[in-house]
């Protein structure tokens, strides 16, 4: 029998529902996600560490779960929001339903919410806290939200996944299986290594070039790694994605700063600057590089998002590093710009490892 559930914003407001997944109260800052599709993807994606979700689409678990879209190994959310709930799936590939799903990965959700109303109140007053509970929690917004997750869902020990072709490193944050799964199809051999390696051991793996995966957080968690992270892309070809992005940017000293509320879902415009062309993109994150810190001498914008005009990628004047904020493996999403990973992974194999001089 489902249980009444409640979720308390810090601002105030209770939204009532009833209980579902995993039977424990949660806290974490809730955000909302556009996408049409893909919840599954959606809650098993490392970037989410901590957050809870609120699915805008109205109606969630109709395809149910299938063995294949896991974007990890174990969930890292900290909740999830929903409007109606389907408990009948119906697909040739679904195992399970999303509710048992969440049951699973001792993740806690709330159906019958009236997500409309709740997006409204994130986008009125900027993303906000949450308690999800089978009691209403007036007296918990003082609690503090652990902020530095990316030590939590990073690899904690190297990982090698070979083919025949260039060598990535891909530093992991956070990553997404579809991010090593879209090298893999490009026939690269990738070494997964974690968020905190040096320059000196991924120097020592003798790689063609090195991806910096997305993951959770404010990217400023990650200062005194900026000047690992500086070396490395400037001794080798080198691509960041979401928080990779961000990290790179910081690296050549810009700066970043929270977003209200925050990119996340499958239908984000965004123009290619050198040929007016609109990509439509998958996004997930809070945090965006600010303008006015970029040094033009140093990055050219690339791209930028057609709806509030902030920076969606950037390319070095010098060397080879590329960034986009926005997720080219999709998953899910449109595959607009999956032609990044494929220009990445063709310049590294025709460059081979390249070392620069270190300014």
């Amino acid at each position: 029998m489902l249980k009444h559930g409640y979720l308390t914003l810090e601002s105030g407001e209770v939204f009532e529902g009833v209980l579902i997944g995993a039977e424990k109260d949660s806290f974490g800052e809730v955000v909302f996600n556009t996408s049409m599709t893909g919840y599954q993807e959606i809650i098993t994606d490392p970037s989410y560490a901590g957050q809870i979700i609120t699915f805008c689409y109205p109606i969630i678990g109709s395809y149910g779960i299938n063995a294949l879209d896991d974007e990890s190994i174990t969930p890292a959310l900290a909740g999830v929001i929903i409007g109606d709930l389907c408990e009948t799936p119906s697909h040739y590939q679904s195992i399970s339903k999303f509710s048992e799903k969440l049951k699973q990965a001792r993740v806690p959700g709330i159906a019958g919410v009236d997500t409309r109303r709740l997006v409204k109140t994130i986008r009125s007053r900027g993303t906000v806290k949450g308690y999800l509970s089978n009691t209403k929690n007036l007296n918990y917004s003082t609690t503090e939200i652990p902020s530095f997750w990316v030590e939590k869902v990073s690899t904690k020990k190297t990982q090698f996944f070979n083919n025949r072709g260039p060598h990535v490193v891909l530093i992991d944050f956070g990553y997404k299986k579809s991010i090593l799964n879209a090298l893999l199809t490009e026939n690269c051999s990738v070494t997964l290594v974690p968020y905190n390696t040096s320059f000196e051991k991924i120097k020592a793996l003798n790689p063609d070039g090195v991806l910096l995966s997305n993951g959770p957080g404010d990217p400023m968690e990650l200062k005194k790694w900026f000047p690992e992270i500086k070396k490395i892309s400037q001794h080798y070809p080198t691509l960041g994605i979401c928080l990779g992005h961000q990290l790179i940017a910081l690296a050549y000293g810009a700066k970043t700063e929270k977003l209200s509320y925050g990119h996340r879902g499958g239908n984000h415009p965004v123009k290619e600057i050198i040929t007016g062309k609109v990509k439509i993109t998958a996004q997930n994150h809070g945090y965006v590089v600010v303008d006015e810190s970029i040094d033009t001498n140093v990055f050219a914008v690339t791209y930028r998002n057609v709806n509030d005009k902030s920076i969606e990628g950037l390319k070095h004047q010098i060397y080879p590093i590329q960034t986009v904020q926005f997720h080219p493996e999709a998953h899910p999403g449109p595959s607009d710009t999956e032609y990044i990973l494929t220009d990445f992974v063709s310049q590294i194999a025709s460059v081979g490892e390249t070392v620069y001089a270190v300014k």
